[in-house]
């Protein structure tokens, strides 16, 4: 589920799907039931995996789940987002035990009701934890237990319950999507008995993940149906293997799988080179998507009250570790820094003992978002690191003063070998300055717009960073010294 696009529309006829329903109905004695049944009571082992988080949603009866794992998102929109959440959705979010608490028995319930005025409201709860990511090298996995509101036929219309995960420059931005990229684990609308599984990246419309409607695939759950029984849905980000892959499971088993390969590296870098994702859980009533099946939802038919439970919400990893192997005998020892604060005359390195400033010169009035114009330039090298399979990271100090509609940018670029080529450039989006005196923080969560060539170890490499105006009629202020750093993703 998304929050700030119309919802995707999955194909309305798969014959494969048919096919693979059919087969599910003739193995049903043989298949283990391994979401039926009620709350676990904990979240199951997983041999050969390091569990990294979990919530198993133990606690009295209507009392709302742990504030310090989860934050409640509540109204028609984030502030200064997309209205009805970017999707269409109807439903008002609330905070309400009634729509969203604890069931006593181990579960996580969210409930949509209708008032008597028709008026409908739900919940909707995210992680406070914004950096699920697979480590370098590794494999990160999360799963959940869940059982769909269990409503179906007419009266089920417009249900849109969902499972997924959100790109952390989301939070703060809310107009970034999809390039900071969704996965969605488990969505389902209108009581049909499949699990949808998505992958939303890229420019929309259209893009590599052919935007709205998003990579997807569906299947019937496995023996008992998506909104009778509790069914494990499990998503897995896989960087052990090159390409690496996206995957979805629902009981353990396989239904929808994305490679590397089909995309460009800037497509890429912008959904995994980040902080990480953090997980969302909702009902939502209406919408795009339910609308797509079903015609406008919900209707007169549909009958509110009718829950999703989850027993557990877990995070894995296996493998990897994102850290930087011992060097090598033959390696040579790191040298240069990988905290780069800006410096006076250009240069980038250990933070200097005091503040100053840098005058990044006006747009003009022109746009010069993605190209540098007149930039300040900071370098630094020679510089011997190894990649440790992680993301840029920036907190650039910057001040447009009382001048209205500037926006200050930024491009990092390396040269792995000194040799003058510069094999990875990343420009991030532009951060819009209020026009308010005062530094304010410009940072990598404003996502990635553009990212040519790869990461690779440094060996005498360079690294330069570019700070301009993109847009705006007045200069700005960049405080360097020992404020503004970038944090380059080498051990």
């Amino acid at each position: 589920m998304s929050t700030s696009r119309v919802r995707h529309t999955p194909p309305r006829t798969r014959p494969l799907f048919a096919v693979v329903i059919a087969m599910a109905v003739a193995l049903a004695g043989f298949i283990a039931l391994t979401g039926a049944g009620p709350a676990r009571g904990d979240v199951p082992p997983a041999p050969g995996w390091n569990l990294q988080w979990s919530d198993d949603f133990t606690g009295p009866n209507r009392t709302l789940p742990s504030s310090a794992d989860w934050q409640i998102d509540t109204g028609h929109a984030y502030p200064g987002g997309p209205g009805n959440w970017g999707t269409g959705e109807i439903q008002n979010y609330t905070a309400s035990p009634d729509n969203l608490s604890l069931d006593g028995s181990g579960n996580l319930r969210i409930t949509p009701l209708r008032d008597g005025a028709g008026n409908w409201t739900s919940s909707r709860i995210e992680t406070r934890r914004a950096d699920f990511k697979a480590p370098a090298g590794g494999t990160l996995r999360i799963e959940g237990r869940i059982q769909m509101p269990n409503v179906t036929g007419q009266a089920a219309l417009g249900y849109w319950p969902a499972f997924w995960a959100l790109g952390s420059p989301y939070r703060g931005n809310y107009w970034n999507w999809p390039s900071i990229g969704e996965f969605d684990i488990m969505e389902n609308v209108n009581g049909i008995n499949s699990v949808w599984g998505v992958l939303h990246c890229g420019v929309n419309p259209g893009g590599p993940c052919n935007e709205t409607s998003g990579i997807a695939n569906s299947r019937a759950c496995p023996g008992a149906s998506c909104q009778s029984a509790f069914h494990t849905y499990r998503f897995e980000w896989d960087r052990s293997v090159s390409p690496n892959e996206l995957r979805w499971y629902v009981d353990g088993q396989l239904f929808h799988s994305v490679s590397q390969s089909r995309f460009d590296a800037g497509t890429w870098a912008g959904m995994t080179e980040h902080a990480g994702y953090f997980i969302l859980l909702n009902v939502a009533i209406g919408g795009a998507f339910p609308d797509a099946l079903a015609g406008r939802t919900p209707t007169p038919a549909t009958v509110p009250g009718h829950s999703m439970l989850v027993d557990y919400v877990a995070v894995w990893t296996r493998g990897g570790g994102g850290t930087t192997p011992p060097p090598g005998p033959t390696d040579p020892p790191p040298s240069g820094s990988s905290q780069l604060y800006l410096r006076s005359g250009g240069g980038a390195g250990d933070a200097t003992a005091s503040a100053a400033t840098a005058t990044l010169a006006s747009a003009g009035g022109a746009n010069h978002d993605g190209t540098p114009h007149n930039p300040q330039v900071f370098t630094s090298g020679p510089i011997t690191r190894t990649y440790n399979g992680g993301a840029t990271q920036f907190d650039l100090f910057v001040d447009a003063g009382s001048t209205v509609a500037n926006g200050q940018q930024v491009r990092v670029s390396y040269d792995r070998t000194g040799d003058g080529t510069w094999d990875r450039t990343e420009t991030y989006h532009y951060f819009a300055t209020d026009p308010v005196a005062g530094y304010e923080h410009y940072t990598q969560t404003r996502g990635l717009q553009s990212a040519s060539g790869s990461h690779g170890n440094l060996t005498n490499g360079r690294v330069r960073v570019e700070v301009w105006s993109a847009i705006g009629n007045g200069a700005s202020t960049l405080g360097i010294g020992n404020r503004s750093v970038v944090r380059i993703p080498f051990g």
